[in-house]
């Protein structure tokens, strides 16, 4: 009697470089660090004191930031063949305070699974 076992057919991983998954990781966290000191630093200091001075150079760097975000995030989805709601939710995430660190964990735990978002 042999020991043949039966494996169920299991859907192939999807693999995603570990380089496009890390540069995703990183400018998630940067974007969301300067979004929250935007919202929760800057944007207090020019209304409460009047010194516009952090907005102007928050602003503009958090927007520039977005923008590589954007690239990134569109590069990770595309790699790991993402639905366009999941993309678009996650390219979402960094307009709004903390989110893009909770999207970042769940992306981060999914594609390291190699789930398909």
């Amino acid at each position: 009697m042999s020991d043949v076992t039966e494996t169920a057919a299991t859907p192939p991983v999807q693999t995603v470089p570990s380089g496009t998954l890390l540069r995703y990781r990183v400018i998630s966290y940067v974007v969301g660090v300067m979004l929250v000191a935007l919202v929760l630093v800057a944007m207090p200091v020019r209304y409460i004191a009047g010194d516009p001075f952090l907005v102007a150079l928050i602003g503009p760097l958090h927007g520039f930031l977005y923008m590589v975000y954007l690239l990134l995030c569109f590069d990770l989805a595309l790699k790991a063949k993402w639905s366009i709601k999941a993309t678009i939710l996650t390219l979402l995430a960094g307009t709004v305070p903390f989110l893009s660190f909770v999207a970042e964990h769940i992306v981060t735990r999914k594609v390291r699974a190699g789930i398909r978002i």
